[in-house]
């Protein structure tokens, strides 16, 4: 069974999606094995978007994601990572389609509602990092 990493961003709070992206997942038949909500500080973001945080608009993504709580999820199913890109949709969210999660509820790439694990690999690295072994 595969798991993947899916993270809740401070807008997905705000707007009060939580119930209807959770249930997304579910309704997909995958199993959502850990949740919990948490702060966010800008030592594990520099750690978590280490590939981007040299960028120029680093510091505004430190701030929306610094900006309320989040969500983490440990998600599992057959293909996980995969099924998980699929609901959520491309990053941009002009290019996202309808019925996924960007698609319908998004409204700018730089609050984009959710994170998730690009890989399989990359999915037991923010496991470990947002919940440590488990």
């Amino acid at each position: 069974m595969e798991r993947t990493y899916i993270m809740l961003k401070p807008d997905s709070v705000k707007r009060r999606l939580v119930g209807r992206i959770i249930s997304r997942i579910e309704d997909k038949g995958l199993n959502i094995t850990a949740m919990k909500m948490f702060k966010l500080d800008e030592k594990i973001l520099k750690e978590h978007y280490s590939h981007i945080a040299d960028q120029p608009f680093f510091p505004e993504i430190v701030k929306f994601m610094t900006s309320g709580p989040v969500i983490g999820m440990i998600v599992e199913g057959p293909s996980a990572v995969q099924q998980m890109r699929n609901i959520i949709g491309a990053t941009r969210c002009l290019d996202a389609d309808a019925g996924s999660i960007r698609g319908d509820f998004a409204f700018t790439n730089g609050e984009n509602l959710i994170h998730g694990s690009d890989t399989v690999e990359n999915a037991e690295i923010e496991i470990k990092r947002f919940f440590g072994k488990i």
